[in-house]
């Protein structure tokens, strides 16, 4: 049972950056990403990363977003910068067994693919 857990949410002004972690319990996953879900609004994927560390972008956060892993301590980042107040909303970390590879982009308009998810960490843009 793979264990998601986030952190670096937070409330920011239009332009700001924020950090967020996701530490994983194990490492044994094909992809990962990450996800949000403003309020009223379906949930959509945002980032994603393959296991050799190539990264696929929502339209929405290209240019902005920035996706890594550290290996070494089980942590995903999403580092977000040039913040919109479209882009509040509870942003989730998640895993998936069933793609990997060259298909890992296609989680990102495949929620139902997700194995695991985390429990989510809240961030708001102010204008």
């Amino acid at each position: 049972q793979v264990q998601l857990v986030e952190s670096g949410g937070g409330s920011v002004q239009a332009g700001g950056s924020l950090r967020l972690s996701c530490a994983a319990s194990e490492y044994t996953y094909n992809c990962m990403g990450w996800f949000r879900q403003a309020p009223g609004k379906e949930r959509e994927g945002g980032a994603v990363i393959e296991s050799d560390g190539s990264t696929s972008y929502a339209d929405s956060v290209k240019g902005r977003f920035t996706m890594s892993q550290d290996n070494a301590k089980n942590t995903l980042y999403l580092q977000m910068n040039s913040l919109k107040p479209e882009d509040t909303a509870m942003y989730y970390c998640a895993a998936s067994l069933a793609v990997g590879g060259r298909w890992c982009r296609l989680l990102l308009t495949h929620a139902t693919w997700v194995n695991y998810w985390g429990q989510g960490t809240q961030v708001t843009v102010s204008s």
